[in-house]
């Protein structure tokens, strides 16, 4: 069975990237277009990872990772930052939050699936 990715970005070009690239290594792709419909999403649907940008409307990304681990059933979830932010102050706020790894835009293919596959073990 795939493994299924919850994709966070109010980007639809980056959605359409990052599930291009994880759709075509086997995995499965669910998508959301901020934090606050990804939440909508976390309704006991299983997730094996999360890639989630951290400048989004409604819900950002460290106020998603923040409410994902305080849920019971999403607390051990892993969490990628895929974000163009490259501010120390930044990437601590994320791992404080609880996010295991941190990506910058661009990005390619290739080293996404790599994230993603060390991540998903």
């Amino acid at each position: 069975m795939a493994k299924t990715v919850l994709v966070v970005d109010d980007s639809q070009s980056v959605r359409l990237i990052v599930k291009s690239a994880l759709s075509g290594a086997g995995y499965r792709v669910v998508e959301a277009a901020d934090g606050k419909e990804a939440l909508a999403l976390l309704n006991g649907q299983a997730f094996n990872l999360a890639i989630c940008d951290l400048n989004m409307p409604h819900v950002n990304g460290i106020e998603f990772v923040q409410t994902v681990k305080k849920m019971p059933q999403y607390k051990f979830l892993p969490v990628l930052m895929l974000t163009t932010e490259t501010h120390d102050e930044k990437k601590q706020m994320g791992k404080e939050a609880g996010a295991r790894a941190w990506m910058l835009k661009p990005f390619s293919p290739t080293q996404l699936i790599k994230a993603v596959d060390k991540l998903c073990t």
